[in-house]
């Protein structure tokens, strides 16, 4: 099944850190395309209302000088990807004028957009003169709940995933989403791991909160809520295609602080990308929301998929 991911592109050596993230797992999967996208802002150019109000006008200097760059690393960033195993027709790009921060256009792109993914590299500074990471990845991260958010940090070597697993629907349709994205690569590894806080608790959900997405016939067969839901998601993942040798759980343990224990568990098992459930924007943030923010905040060469 194809699937489609949307890419941030803005020049920086952190958008190159998201292509070559693309690369480590995507290069031999001919069913996944890629549509780069670019930002130009055309904030603090006075004259650009006008290019508003009457697009016949064409773009003022400063914005198109900046769309010359961008068009240039779209078109770097797509020959990258053809000159290590991926085909020109599975690579789509675009620039984008916006007159509101580049957050909220790539926001926007997103939710408007057919894609599986969105993607964005962190601590850039584009050359086009926009800060990339700061407020562009914490809009994102508190905006961007209709499409699963990828968030790449550095450069990330390891193609193992770490799945946090918890007894939340959140967390079941994390390990659905990566099950969709991972299907047809047959070597990666997945570690299911979850970690017991040692104050405060973890949060489990009612069975009947699961039936809405996997109706009641599977919750019954399936859902071990007294285990953490191992059994459930390990069920997830191999109806989504990953075979059952791809998949390890590893043992439950105890911490003070369940993200700095994912993220130590990531690194001693080498992994280069942890897979978050997380609350939608309507809900309360509770542990997930909190889990997810930290680990998110202190990760450092890693991928951070927050799916919710």
């Amino acid at each position: 099944m194809e699937r489609t991911i949307l890419v941030a592109i803005d020049g920086s050596v952190y958008s190159s850190n998201s292509l070559d993230y693309l690369i480590r797992l995507f290069k031999t999967d001919t069913s996944v395309s890629i549509h780069l996208l670019a930002i130009v802002s055309s904030e603090g150019n006075d004259q650009n209302w006008k290019y508003d109000v009457d697009p016949l006008r064409g773009q003022f200097p400063a914005t198109d000088k900046k769309t010359r760059i961008a068009i240039k690393y779209l078109k770097d960033a797509k020959e990258r990807l053809v000159r290590n195993g991926f085909t020109e027709e599975h690579i789509s790009f675009q620039t984008e004028s916006s007159r509101a921060n580049i957050a909220a256009s790539i926001h926007h792109a997103a939710v408007h957009g057919l894609y599986d993914a969105l993607l964005v590299g962190r601590r850039g500074v584009g050359k086009v003169g926009e800060m990339f990471f700061g407020s562009v990845s914490s809009f994102l991260i508190d905006k961007c709940h209709e499409i699963p958010l990828w968030i790449i940090d550095g450069e990330v070597s390891s193609t193992r995933f770490l799945l946090a697993v918890h007894a939340l629907p959140a967390s079941l349709m994390a390990a659905d989403h990566l099950a969709f994205i991972m299907q047809a690569d047959t070597e990666t590894e997945i570690f299911l791991y979850h970690s017991n806080q040692l104050f405060g608790g973890d949060e489990v959900a009612a069975e009947k909160d699961f039936y809405p997405r996997w109706g009641e016939d599977w919750c019954k067969e399936h859902l071990d809520l007294e285990n953490n839901l191992f059994h459930a998601h390990t069920e997830i993942l191999r109806e989504g295609g990953v075979e059952k040798e791809r998949i390890i759980q590893l043992p439950v343990q105890k911490g003070l602080d369940a993200s700095h224990d994912l993220l130590r568990q990531a690194k001693n098992h080498r992994c280069g990308t942890i897979v978050l459930g997380r609350r939608g924007r309507e809900e309360s943030k509770g542990f997930l929301g909190g889990v997810s923010d930290r680990t998110m905040q202190n990760a450092q060469n890693l991928a951070v998929w927050l799916v919710g």
